[in-house]
């Protein structure tokens, strides 16, 4: 394989596959607060969280993590202030004793954290202005969740990004191909992914383990479980998945290691993975390699959408896993291509109400949607052709389709879904 697509690749891998404590968009504004409180030297007296709307709905219906079981902008940028250090990430907030959230309980009460919408198109958007005493302080973080794009204090920029640091902030996602990926995965020095990949297997099975022994949520994982054959890999698969977002979602204290910015799309994008490795008793060389193929997969989808839409995130990520299940059981370009059609085709219209417990479901049923596809697919011979809905003559064009219709069809969903969660 070409050496500059592999080390592109390798670094794509490394950039989004990264560890998060929570829903990344509460943790997102506390890993802000966190920096405003650095930028000032200590506590604020007051602190305006200005966020967009793509950060308001996913963060309205979560638990922040260590917060007692809180939820709100005001509470994840207040306990951010409080306990966050933001050299940890987006693990910003994994040590808080109770003495911090004590403090968060009785400043909560008072008009600390006063919290307003950022009007406009930015769908990852959030500034923090704080002050202390006579010093005020600015931070302002865009398009990733931990990117800082401008930092400012007394009226003075101490930082910002220009566009030049942007481009050469990320390895460039346009170069991502099916082709390409599923050679990548064939090729790719296991020592070379190990710790990613390692790292996700071992985070995201522990939250999954995590929702399926304790009640989280609406307990979707353990009543998927509980009603459906629990001998059947197809199941287990979805449950596992759900259970992760079921923890997750309701304030879990354990990290999940994301792709594509989302914890969510994290877990469903391995967590099914793992499950039929384990049914097929595959290598853990060969699941590696899938693991790679799936993320790689999902992060293509994405790239076509943005973070943020009203396109359920969660649907690229599960036609990210059905490819990777399709590669354990030794298929590949044909079967998967058919199977990423398939489920985009099927359930692309998943809409993404917010970050909730209810996405548990969503994960459910996108993940039993994308095995039905790669049923289809691998054992069938079925694919939908060019011309149905928004089917292309190939997979990439289809990828495009869709990406299209998410990203520009569906802005207008997503500003009236906002309206609707705010009442406005």
């Amino acid at each position: 394989m070409n050496k500059t697509i592999y080390d592109n690749y390798l670094n794509i891998l490394k950039e989004e596959l990264v560890p998060a404590f929570g829903c990344t968009e509460p943790i997102a504004i506390a890993f802000a607060a966190a920096k405003v409180r650095e930028v000032l030297g200590g506590m604020p007296d007051s602190m305006n969280v200005k966020s967009s709307g793509g950060i308001i709905k996913n963060v309205k219906g979560v638990t922040v993590p260590n917060s007692g079981g809180l939820k709100g902008i005001d509470v994840a940028a207040t306990l951010g202030a409080i306990a966050g250090d933001s050299s940890k990430g987006l693990e910003v907030l994994d040590k808080v004793n109770d003495e911090q959230r004590k403090e968060l309980e009785e400043i909560i009460k008072t008009d600390f954290c006063k919290c307003e919408l950022i009007e406009g198109n930015e769908n990852l958007n959030i500034i923090i202005d704080a002050t202390k005493g006579n010093d005020k302080a600015s931070v302002e973080v865009k398009d990733k969740h931990t990117n800082i794009v401008k930092i400012t204090k007394n009226g003075e920029t101490i930082f910002s990004e220009n566009d030049n640091d942007k481009k050469a902030s990320l390895t460039n996602r346009e170069e991502l191909n099916i082709e390409d990926i599923i050679l990548f995965a064939d090729e790719v020095k296991i020592e070379d992914i190990k710790e990613v990949i390692g790292r996700q297997i071992d985070m995201n099975t522990a939250i999954s383990e995590e929702g399926i022994s304790n009640e989280y949520g609406s307990a979707v994982g353990r009543t998927l479980l509980k009603h459906y054959d629990k001998n059947d890999v197809r199941v287990r698969a979805k449950a596992m998945a759900a259970a992760g977002s079921d923890a997750r979602m309701s304030g879990c204290p354990l990290s999940v290691v994301t792709n594509s910015g989302s914890g969510n799309q994290g877990i469903t994008v391995s967590v099914p993975v793992i499950e039929f490795s384990k049914e097929l008793k595959t290598s853990e060389e060969k699941l590696y390699r899938a693991l790679v193929l799936s993320n790689l997969i999902a992060i293509l989808q994405k790239n076509h959408i943005g973070k943020l839409s009203a396109f359920c995130g969660v649907v690229c990520a599960a036609a990210g896993a059905a490819s990777g299940i399709a590669y354990l059981h030794g298929y590949s370009y044909k079967e998967i291509s058919e199977t990423i059609t398939n489920t985009l085709c099927t359930i692309g219209g998943m809409v993404c109400d917010g970050a909730k417990p209810s996405c548990a479901a969503k994960i459910a049923q996108a993940v039993d949607c994308s095995i039905l596809s790669f049923e289809l697919s691998a054992k069938e011979d079925k694919v939908f052709k060019s011309g149905d809905g928004l089917v292309k003559e190939n997979v990439e064009k289809t990828i495009d389709s869709i990406g299209r219709m998410a990203k520009e069809g569906m802005y207008s969903t997503d500003v009236e879904i906002l309206n609707i969660m705010i009442d406005k």
